[in-house]
């Protein structure tokens, strides 16, 4: 294909994938199979490959860059973003509307518009777009007078659009605000992922969704899949006069407007929709706390103007939030896969946002003491905010005389060994990680996990069965099971018995990243062991690694740096990690794959063009599996341009200019050999 014929085809791609992200992220509407998505995504990604100069800024392949953000810099907003004032009453919402009549002068007669919108319990961001529509930057509210320009991170948010299409002429400012969010579902994926993993629950959407915007690394961003509802139109000059025509020209450009903002023509009509989404708002995919009311007129909002922290013409109208009262019948505490001690309370079942409640968190031994919890006290529980119902106060003067104190065990509730709790950390563990049932039963329902080993087949009560049995007692006793062991287990017959063995046997040929996830360490979640398998190609260079080796890897910091050490210190793990290398586990990387630190000596390369023996993606990992780094573009930093077929004119020029080396495929494959 010759340039001008890719340049046309790139265009129709990147069209027609935008159109489909739209369609499926903010319309929710699946106009094309996955399958069907990925094969004109790759067919993208390889013309961008073989054309690099032709990538579009707003091509979808851009949504997630290769780089770590090492910081976030500070930007000043060019307008600031105000914080709203609040009321938690509809008295307080007709003062509101009898101080903007004072203060323009209005009659009691003269009718005044507002627009109502759900408050999205988000983190405030506001987007930058050029006159020719494309986005510039994503800045955080921060302190309101200057936010983080995150705008790798906002890239990876499908959708929001990284280029607007109109017809019209853009105005040549154009900035847009929104929320940030984490759908429920997301949040409850989320969750799910960490506590296989032995991680810390995230304890609300809002909170997580803020944490993951300062995410160092974009593409750990994408995989937490972000949304975002935009509610704000800036313009210079100014396009539009009322800020329910800014909503409908956010919908035109396509930006994610949320479809339950309403014009109400006076404050009756205001109230009429606080009242109907009082109890509503639990039905939606994203957490609300309440609905912001706006004067519509942006002539009257000028006029109007603004405090120190807050514009006259707007407020917040805050739902109080959701609470039960009921009794408290026992605290159980659960043991996890990493040992940790989990307690949790268990209620008089009671109706709360339109659900039965019957256990609530409690958190840690820091927490009950807060409380000071009682057995039998009655108890206020809320779920503002929470996906999970947690306690938030006691009735101390409704606690029964002969109530008993909820004391946090000394040892183990499953195998009676004393729990341990390490200086920087609020939970309490127990460290008999061979013996103790559910961190046995944990550890393998985690090594046989669909993201780490896939062995499909064998869930909770297979694992449980297994157990029980005395057949299983770790995760290397899954490759010693004989057919005649699984048969004598309720339910099995020779197919499903035939079954469960092959996959067993299947899962040998996972790659060793994944089997390092599986294998449980504390704190190596699935991200953190790619990045422990690039730098430590085997499991025996892993494990002779020194801490101060470990923590000079990116995102390695001490804590886990420790964990890595414990765990392999521990002769048990050795010698299960024996037995697993006898089955033939894949417990180091291919040869060809194998991280060389001192060949390439940190070095930073840049690519172009298309190459014989490697793609883009595989050439970019060789640099890095042989300790180089690879960067988008030239400057005066970068080391050696790689070049193939087909390479972009501006790097050549740019690394001429600058005297870089320039190499071939070949040179490059040599450099490392050497």
């Amino acid at each position: 294909m010759n340039k001008e014929d890719a340049k046309k085809r790139i265009a129709e791609l990147v069209e027609r994938l935008n159109y489909y992200n739209k369609r499926y992220y903010v319309d929710n509407v699946s106009e094309i199979s996955d399958y069907e998505f990925d094969r004109l995504m790759d067919e993208l990604r390889h013309l961008e490959e073989a054309f690099p100069d032709l990538v579009f800024p707003d091509s979808p392949t851009q949504r997630v860059g290769s780089d770590l953000t090492k910081e976030f810099p500070t930007v000043r907003h060019r307008y600031p973003m105000l914080s709203l004032d609040n009321t938690y009453s509809e008295g307080e919402l007709r003062e509101f509307e009898q101080r903007i009549r004072r203060f323009l002068g209005l009659a009691a007669t003269e009718p005044i518009e507002y627009v109502c919108e759900l408050k999205i319990d988000g983190v405030s961001i506001s987007l930058i777009y050029d006159s020719k529509g494309y986005l510039q930057r994503g800045v955080t509210r921060g302190n309101g007078v200057e936010g983080e320009d995150v705008t790798p991170n906002i890239k990876t948010i499908a959708s929001i659009p990284l280029r607007i299409e109109s017809r019209e002429p853009l105005p040549a400012y154009v900035e847009i605000r929104g929320e940030v969010v984490l759908t429920k579902a997301q949040f409850q994926k989320l969750n799910e992922q960490r506590a296989m993993d032995g991680e810390p629950l995230f304890a609300n959407p809002r909170n997580t969704a803020a944490g993951t915007l300062k995410l160092q690394d974009p593409q750990e961003v994408a995989r937490r899949r972000l949304s975002c509802y935009t509610y704000f139109l800036l313009t210079e000059p100014a396009i539009v006069k009322s800020h329910w025509e800014a909503l409908e020209q956010l919908a035109i450009w396509q930006l994610p407007v949320s479809p339950h903002a309403r014009l109400c023509r006076n404050i009756d009509e205001v109230l009429s929709y606080v009242q109907e989404w009082e109890h509503k708002r639990h039905e939606l995919p994203f957490e609300t706390d309440g609905i912001v009311v706006k004067v519509n007129r942006y002539d009257w909002q000028e006029q109007l103007g603004t405090t120190a922290k807050s514009p006259r013409w707007a407020i917040a109208y805050k739902y109080k939030p959701e609470e039960a009262i009921t009794t408290l019948e026992d605290v159980v505490f659960q043991v996890g896969r990493t040992g940790a001690v989990t307690p949790v309370a268990v209620l008089k079942p009671v109706q709360l946002s339109g659900t039965t409640v019957q256990r609530a968190s409690l958190h840690n031994e820091d927490y009950i003491k807060k409380l000071d919890l009682h057995y039998g006290d009655w108890v206020r529980v809320e779920k503002s905010g929470e996906i999970i119902p947690q306690i938030t106060a006691v009735e101390k003067h409704r606690r029964p005389a002969d109530a008993r104190p909820v004391l946090f065990p000394t040892h183990c509730p499953e195998c009676g060994s004393p729990l341990k709790r390490e200086p920087q950390e609020a939970a309490y563990f127990c460290p008999n990680a061979w013996e103790c049932p559910p961190q046995i039963k944990g550890r393998i329902e985690h090594f046989a996990y669909r993201r780490a080993m896939n062995i499909e087949g064998l869930g909770e009560r297979i694992i449980a069965l297994l157990y029980d049995r005395g057949l299983v007692r770790n995760i290397a006793d899954l490759y010693d099971l004989k057919a005649e062991d699984i048969l004598q287990l309720e339910g099995f017959k020779e197919r499903s018995t035939q079954n469960l063995l092959s996959a067993i046997e299947k899962s040998k040929q996972v790659p060793y990243p994944r089997v390092l996830y599986a294998l449980g360490i504390r704190h190596v979640g699935e991200t953190v062991a790619k990045v422990l398998a690039k730098h430590f190609p085997s499991i025996d260079a892993l494990r002779k690694a020194s801490k101060e080796e470990l923590m000079q890897v990116p995102e390695i910091g001490e804590v886990i740096a420790d964990s890595i050490r414990a765990f392999f210190q521990d002769p048990a793990n050795v010698a299960l990690i024996e037995r697993l290398r006898r089955v033939g586990l894949q417990l180091e990387m291919p040869q060809e794959q194998h991280i060389q630190k001192n060949v390439l000596n940190g070095a930073v390369f840049v690519v172009s063009g298309t190459f014989s023996r490697f793609s883009r993606e595989e050439i970019k990992d060789f640099i890095e599996q042989h300790g180089g780094v690879v960067k988008s573009s030239v400057s005066s930093k970068t080391d050696f341009l790689v070049v193939g077929e087909a390479p972009g004119a501006s790097k050549l020029e740019k690394a001429e200019k600058l005297g870089v080396k320039i190499i071939t495929e070949k040179e490059l494959v040599n450099m490392c050999r050497q």
